[in-house]
């Protein structure tokens, strides 16, 4: 297809050829109707190596159908984003974290080599040691350096259950204090913090295990059970510490059938026990369906009184980030989930020359602030996360100008190989991709 773009003359810009609405992103990219639309059904796992402990997959491939296919051959991936059809090519052209990112990074640093087919048609694989340069180029880049068609990630042991353990606290520098000594600490397997109101949070901490305890497994992932956010803010209202045990597969995906918390909005009385034992197999509805089936009227709604973001800043900021989400949206609850940012070259990196600890801040949810008005509180947040040298993840509204948008990100990598790769002609630049100023 992409020979065929070459002789018909290159006249416009390619993208990928799937729907907009099946993508788990909220925004609806206006690209895919000008563009020249590449059909790339690539959607199998291609080989699980055993030996070098790497899954060959196409990038089509789901963290659901990752899962179920590696879990009952004793392997997981060390990196399982939340939802289920969040897609490898998603996760390593846009970018994915989950509880475990505190020891692994985020999804791309779990990633050994990709696949590309470039804008000349040609076939390429790369890896930190061949063509290395697009190899750290290609995450966060929204495919404007090439196709992905295959991706090689890392895979460990799995376990059967994860032992949880639940701590309420209480103080926001209380908070910021434990969430960051436990996302320290390398033998936490997951960390994850949920925040319900500026000092109130759950601060979990799971560790990977064959064992449980019989009387305290709890099998989340049942369609009768309650949302998780739900059945943790009872450790809150009880003020009291747990543990559990959950089974892996359920808890990669702890978040699924709530959608986070988004679907308390959509379904106000899904958490209802009646509700929950008659009706609870037909949630969550597919977020492609929700986007395929609403109006441009609810789209603007949502636009307008509803926040889907994730900012991630460094740990040290964390207080001060809370405070400024407070502040300008006031949505809870907040997900924090920690993760490692190693010193690689490409868009994304800490300032210094070390690795950093650095946390994901979720908002997703009405706000309640009382002023709130999507574009200007959001640009306000976006100046706040650039001014502490944090990333802005780009599945969400993005606001900034395009200068805004590369003093937040490091292009330099990015634009030397759009110029040595003929992208230009091939691809549009990331930021026309997805900033809202360059869609109007």
């Amino acid at each position: 297809q992409v020979r065929e773009w070459k002789n018909e003359g290159s006249k416009r810009y390619m993208c990928t050829g799937r729907p907009g609405w099946l993508t788990v992103s909220l925004r609806v990219g206006k690209y895919k109707k000008i563009h020249k639309n590449i059909m790339i059904n690539l959607m199998d796992v291609l080989e699980v190596d055993s030996e070098r402990q790497v899954v060959r997959v196409e990038p089509l491939v789901t963290m659901g159908q990752l899962t179920a296919h590696l879990n009952p051959m004793g392997w997981t991936i060390p990196v399982v984003p939340e939802l289920d059809d969040l897609t490898v090519g998603g996760l390593i052209m846009g970018t994915g974290i989950e509880s475990s990112s505190h020891i692994y990074g985020l999804f791309q640093h779990t990633c050994v080599a990709y696949e590309l087919v470039l804008a000349d048609g040609s076939l390429v694989r790369c890896s930190p040691t061949e063509n290395s340069d697009l190899f750290y180029a290609v995450p966060w880049s929204c495919g404007t350096l090439g196709f992905l068609v295959a991706a090689e990630i890392k895979m460990i042991p799995a376990k059967k259950y994860v032992k949880i353990h639940y701590e309420p606290v209480r103080g926001l520098q209380k908070i910021c204090e434990k969430f960051t000594e436990e996302s320290k600490k390398k033998e936490n397997s997951f960390v994850e913090g949920l925040v319900y109101s500026l000092d109130e949070a759950v601060i979990m901490t799971g560790v990977l295990t064959d064992e449980a305890e019989q009387s305290k497994i709890n099998r989340i992932g049942n369609y009768y059970k309650p949302w998780f956010f739900k059945h943790v803010e009872k450790y809150l209202k009880a003020d009291r510490t747990g543990i559990e045990y959950i089974p892996s597969r359920h808890y990669y995906h702890r978040h699924t059938r709530s959608i986070f918390w988004e679907l308390q909005d959509i379904i106000p009385f899904g958490n209802n026990p009646v509700f929950r034992y008659l009706f609870g197999w037909m949630v969550p509805p597919k977020i492609s369906l929700l986007k395929l089936t609403q109006g441009e009227a609810i789209r603007k709604l949502y636009e307008q009184h509803h926040v889907v973001q994730d900012m991630l800043v460094p740990m040290k900021s964390l207080e001060k980030s809370i405070q400024t989400f407070h502040v300008d949206l006031n949505v809870y609850p907040l997900w924090l989930c920690p993760f490692i940012l190693p010193n690689h070259p490409g868009m994304v990196h800490p300032k210094g020359d070390e690795a950093e600890l650095y946390v994901d801040i979720g908002a997703y949810g009405e706000p309640k602030r009382k002023q709130f008005e999507a574009r200007a509180s959001m640009r306000q947040m976006e100046k706040f996360v650039r001014s502490v040298h944090g990333f802005q993840m780009l599945y969400a509204d993005c606001y900034m100008t395009r200068e805004e948008f590369w003093d937040m990100f490091d292009g330099s990598l990015y634009h030397k190989l759009r110029e040595q790769m003929n992208c230009k002609d091939a691809f549009p630049e990331v930021y026309d991709k997805i900033c809202k100023a360059a869609r109007h």
